[in-house]
């Protein structure tokens, strides 16, 4: 089996990956952490190039989970970790002659942009922090690497991929564990990939991104968060609190600390 290497595999989401593997593919898991449970794990930071080079070796893909995960998370982690790490990955796989890259972008890429505006990616994209920035930088440099390299790239707009959704927002932005692993296969196996931005989300009725571009890849979520609607919309009688005007990013865009007086008045 070709084999897909994984960088971040100690986390959330590669834990999903790990359970519920891309039919066909062997993964290679690297973490900065142990993964104890699982024999022959790399143990190394992405940011190490000489270690990614050679955990690259033999690799058909990269599925590059590793970095800051969090908004919040401070400027130096996020430039560390999802800027020069993520430079470090597409370059290793360069080296190694990987021929695709799957990379986690998110949502927080288009943070600050409503709902009701959920363009393609690409078309005024206005980011929530610097986390979606680095986000941004990767999108960006995964076209830089497919279009001068060859590397097929698809860059996934996560939403929110937990176990289940756990707030009213996520009756729209929720990614399923098992449709997760089927957004991540598709990117590994569509003959059609060259580059692309995609919003990694599950068949919610409440979606309000788009899943065409996703499905051109061979995505075929089956999921939905509307299940879990009843119990998330109990606490507000049963309604939705949302509304078309908040933006994509949730609470992060939502907050205005630190803003002029000049600034908050911009939409």
């Amino acid at each position: 089996m070709p084999v897909a290497l994984v960088t971040g595999a100690a986390g959330r989401i590669g834990r999903y990956l790990r359970a519920d593997p891309p039919r066909g593919w062997e993964l290679r898991l690297l973490d900065r952490v142990p993964i104890p449970e699982v024999a022959g794990a790399i143990v190394a930071d992405v940011c190490d190039a000489t270690a990614l080079r050679a955990a690259a070796e033999g690799a058909s893909a990269v599925v590059h989970l590793a970095g800051a995960i969090s908004p919040a998370d401070p400027f130096q982690e996020v430039l560390a970790s999802n800027i020069d790490g993520t430079y470090q990955v597409f370059e290793a796989a360069r080296l190694a002659g990987v021929e695709r890259v799957v990379f986690a972008s998110s949502n927080h890429a288009n943070g600050f942009a409503p709902r009701s505006a959920a363009t393609a990616p690409g078309c005024g994209d206005r980011p929530d922090s610097c986390y979606g920035v680095s986000k941004l930088f990767g999108e960006a440099l995964g076209r830089l690497y497919a279009d001068r390299y060859g590397i097929r790239v698809a860059c996934l707009r996560i939403g929110s991929c937990f176990d289940a959704p756990t707030a009213p927002r996520m009756l729209g932005s929720w990614l399923s564990p098992a449709d997760c692993a089927r957004l991540v296969g598709a990117c590994l196996a569509s003959p059609d990939l060259t580059y692309a931005v995609v919003y990694g989300i599950s068949r919610n009725t409440r979606r309000w991104w788009d899943l065409g571009p996703a499905e051109a890849l061979g995505y075929e979520p089956l999921d939905d968060a509307e299940e879990y609607a009843a119990e998330l919309l109990a606490p507000y009688g049963g309604l939705d609190p949302s509304s078309p005007d908040e933006p994509q990013g949730g609470a992060t865009a939502a907050w205005r600390g630190d803003r002029s007086p000049m600034q908050e008045a911009l939409p």
